[in-house]
């Protein structure tokens, strides 16, 4: 994405800004990091969201109220409108094993909706994704939202200010932490923002922060790619139009876990990182194209 896109994206109040790589080593504490450039609100919001990862009563009842309550509520919301395909290429999905799904990004909801499903079919790991600072991190309340809205999924926080972004690094190191961990489901867009384009088929270019993500945690997880297309930005209107059955479709189409081949094997950098976003798009890419001959036939 280029510099004044991204400015404009800014302008324009995006909501999760894009991950991308900055200089650094070793992976670094977000914490520790972030010592001088976070606020006290901030620190105190990361420690307590990252505690409900700890195994123990309080991430377990996380869990629950993630594949029980939440996903409920999604099922509801969507499931006149829904079309699924392509689900008979996933793998089962362990507990304690950890897996990356990758996704295109039209709208706020599209992680919320392609997990809530999985979750219904038993997907039974932590949900994680990463979420814009402003608001959910910088003010008490953005605590409460995220604690109603996803049951702390919206984790680790991701800034968009200039003098922060070395930040960014180490929340994606933290990202590869709980996927290493074992037991996450994490979200991710390789676009690394909302492509508010007129064509869904048209995608962003990928950046290399997810590619990072995957390199890093090669081994502890699997790469699922799925494309979705239909939904909304205003959830009201959403919800209402699944209720009226009088909405677009809502199409969502899987495919297997991806190959990397020799790309985890090699030493990180950001262009390899970037070439492992650029496969994991082109991967959701040609489920668009599956996705538009569906679609086609509705």
């Amino acid at each position: 994405m280029t510099d004044q896109a991204t400015a404009r994206s800014r302008e324009e109040g995006e909501e999760v800004p894009s991950i991308r790589e900055v200089p650094g080593g070793a992976p670094r504490d977000l914490l520790e990091l972030g010592a001088d450039a976070l606020t006290p609100t901030e620190r105190w919001q990361i420690r307590f969201v990252r505690r409900t990862f700890e195994r123990g009563a309080l991430d377990k009842s996380v869990r629950f109220l993630q594949h029980h309550i939440g996903s409920n509520w999604i099922e509801q919301s969507i499931k006149n409108l829904r079309h699924v395909h392509g689900a008979d290429r996933l793998p089962k999905l362990e507990r304690d094993q950890s897996t990356i799904l990758v996704c295109n990004h039209r709208s706020f909801f599209d992680l919320y909706v392609v997990t809530g499903y999985l979750v219904r079919r038993g997907m039974p790991q932590r949900l994680v994704f990463p979420v814009r600072s402003q608001f959910f991190y910088d003010k008490p309340l953005g605590l409460v939202v995220n604690g109603i809205m996803s049951f702390f999924a919206m984790y680790p926080p991701v800034f968009r200010e200039r003098k922060r972004a070395a930040l960014n690094l180490a929340s994606l190191d933290e990202v590869v932490r709980l996927v290493r961990q074992g037991g996450a489901f994490v979200g991710l867009h390789p676009e690394g923002t909302r492509n508010k384009g007129d064509d869904p088929y048209a995608l962003l270019p990928a950046q290399g922060g997810v590619g990072r993500i995957i390199h890093a945690s090669r081994g502890s997880a699997v790469v699922i790619p799925v494309f979705i297309n239909g939904l909304g930005n205003d959830i009201v209107k959403q919800i209402g139009s699944n209720f009226t059955r009088k909405g677009a479709p809502v199409t969502m189409v899987f495919g297997k876990p991806l190959d990397f081949g020799d790309m985890l094997d090699a030493p990180p950098s950001p262009r390899l990182h970037r070439r492992i976003s650029e496969h994991a798009l082109e991967a959701i890419r040609a489920l668009g194209e599956e996705e538009r001959a569906i679609r086609a036939r509705l």
